[in-house]
């Protein structure tokens, strides 16, 4: 595998890192700056606000941009908002600056996967994608709980300063190395493409994700609360539940690749079933701290590992949209992540308590089953 491949997966990394960071800073956040912690939760929300609309407009604006100069541009600016982000002492200013880390961050996405695959060697194209993917669900695993450890020593303004730190290197190795002509404009018809993006198959997969990861981070969000102010432990302890979490995400995502291929096999049927019930009983759980680590750990594997198994049912039944497709995808998938923690900040500040959030998760899950259970096609083992 080329070794440019694995600079995109250090970028994905760092810019993954700060899209999850925010429900380890919440309490911090919250404290500074004087807002609800209902409102500090939001910044996750706000952060997939910005790649619903970063994804589908980026995709479409760099298709035809030289890619060295688009994905060193995206990379730039990234690094820019999250200065100002950790500089301010207003809040909209913080949350604005989500959005925009957002909309850069879906630009270099919409860039990086094409130019991975067309990098790859032949029958490698997977490989490719999975390491991108391995670098968002690394920042769970290790970015997300060291920017936790980091915001409870030195403050929540810390782990700005480390994802920026963090996006340095790979942006200077853009600026080296990058390819001038990997997935040309010649590739790209975005008329086809999003022709492709209506049919009903298409559709009803991009749904299903969008579900599966609603119920994702109306938990997600809150992880950090409901482990100080439900499960009673201290700070430094939100580090190694996200960690867990992390961890739980990761074997998802690596089980999902190593087995999907995009067909809505027996196991991905089973895992969404599953789902729910284990909401379910992290909810029961949660105010014990062994069980709160188990259940993290055991639902962020299946979480992700059916959402990474979703979006490559959304690129399977979207053969005729490279470009789109995958963006399209991270539209339904942050569509649930912003939708999951504004319902879950709703109802917990109605009910105050942070558990609620966790029955959210259960209830948003169970939605998607009919469109499992009672399709036409027969299940495949």
């Amino acid at each position: 595998m080329p070794l440019f491949v694995y600079v995109l997966g250090l970028a994905v990394f760092a810019q993954g890192t700060s899209e999850f960071m925010a429900s380890g800073l919440v309490p911090g956040i919250a404290g500074e700056l004087s807002v609800p912690v209902g409102a500090a939760a939001a910044l996750t929300s706000a952060y997939a606000v910005g790649m619903i609309v970063g994804a589908p407009a980026m995709a479409v604006l760099s298709a035809r941009w030289p890619r060295r100069r688009a994905l060193a541009g995206f990379l730039t600016a990234f690094v820019v908002v999250h200065v100002i982000g950790a500089v301010t002492t207003s809040f909209p200013l913080l949350f604005g600056t989500r959005v925009a880390a957002a909309v850069v961050n879906a630009g270099f996405l919409a860039v990086a996967m094409p130019v991975a695959i067309a990098l790859a060697p032949p029958g490698k194209q997977a490989r490719a994608t999975a390491i991108l993917l391995a670098g968002i669900t690394l920042s769970c695993v290790a970015g997300v709980p060291a920017g936790a450890v980091l915001g409870d020593l030195a403050g929540w303004r810390s782990a700005f300063w480390a994802v920026t730190a963090l996006c340095l290197p790979a942006l200077v190795l853009v600026f080296r190395s990058a390819p001038a002509d990997a997935a040309g404009p010649h590739e790209v018809s975005i008329r086809r493409e999003a022709r492709e993006l209506k049919s009903p198959p298409v559709r009803q997969a991009m749904l299903q994700a969008a579900l599966i990861n609603g119920a994702t981070f109306a938990t997600f969000a809150f992880l950090a609360v409901i482990a100080t102010d439900v499960a009673h432990l201290p700070a430094g302890a939100v580090s190694g539940l996200l960690a867990a979490f992390g961890v739980g995400a990761f074997l998802g995502v690596t089980v999902a690749g190593r087995t999907g291929d995009g067909e809505l096999r027996r196991g991905l049927v089973l895992a969404l079933c599953a789902l729910p019930v284990g909401w379910a009983v992290l909810a029961a759980a949660g105010a014990q701290p062994i069980g709160l680590f188990v259940m993290a750990t055991v639902q962020g594997g299946l979480s992700f590992g059916c959402g990474s198994a979703l979006v490559a049912r959304v690129m399977h039944v979207a053969p005729g949209a490279p470009t789109l497709g995958g963006s399209f995808a991270t539209v339904a998938l942050n569509a649930g992540a912003f939708l999951g923690p504004v319902l879950a900040g709703f109802v917990t500040e109605s009910t105050g308590d942070y558990r609620h959030a966790i029955w959210i998760s259960a209830a948003i899950a169970l939605v998607p089953l009919p469109l499992v259970l009672w399709r036409r096609t027969p299940i495949r083992s």
